[in-house]
């Protein structure tokens, strides 16, 4: 019995922790608890929608005549659409190449088909007489019909073809196939 006595009179000599100590409500622990929930709750909580950008207009496949074309050049806020052949591309997409200032500026809104098969950006490779018909692309060579073919699929790979171009007058007849 000496040795439960013994363990007895040890454990009460040993002196009582302080009232902090036996708490776990410590402002540490309370701040740690509080980012911890904090951190649970950016976690799990619902994320607002997105907010989608208004769909852009629909562009109607139309036919288009020289003049009618015109106005599509990019200025006050207009699609940049210019003629290959006889289809009308939108290449807004490329506005800093065929819009106001960019390098192919002149063939924006025109029928660029001689100026690209030429490689030249001249004013004078458009036609001139939007009321006369289109340009048939006499005096081109094989060299410069290739040049046109591959600007032609590249046009085609890239931008969306919107409509057609045909000379004044021709507006209601059909397409040739």
């Amino acid at each position: 019995m000496d040795y439960v006595e013994n363990r007895m009179a040890q454990e009460a000599a040993k002196p009582t922790p302080s009232p902090e100590v036996q708490t776990i409500a410590t402002p540490l622990n309370l701040v740690l608890l509080s980012l911890f929930l904090y951190i649970l709750y950016r976690s799990f909580r619902p994320s607002p929608a997105p907010k989608l950008a208004p769909p852009p207009p629909a562009i109607v496949f139309r036919t288009f005549t020289p003049p009618d074309l015109l106005p599509f050049n990019g200025m006050n806020n207009q699609p940049v659409y210019l003629a290959v052949r006889g289809k009308v591309f939108d290449v807004s997409a490329g506005r800093n190449f065929y819009g106001p200032g960019g390098p192919y500026e002149n063939f924006a809104g025109r029928d660029a088909t001689r100026g690209l098969a030429c490689g030249s950006f001249d004013e004078d490779m458009l036609t001139k007489d939007l009321q006369g018909p289109l340009d048939k692309l006499e005096g081109l060579g094989d060299e410069e019909l290739e040049a046109l073919r591959g600007w032609e699929e590249r046009f085609e790979e890239k931008y969306l073809v919107v409509g057609r171009l045909v000379a004044v007058g021709d507006e209601d007849k059909e397409v040739e196939k």
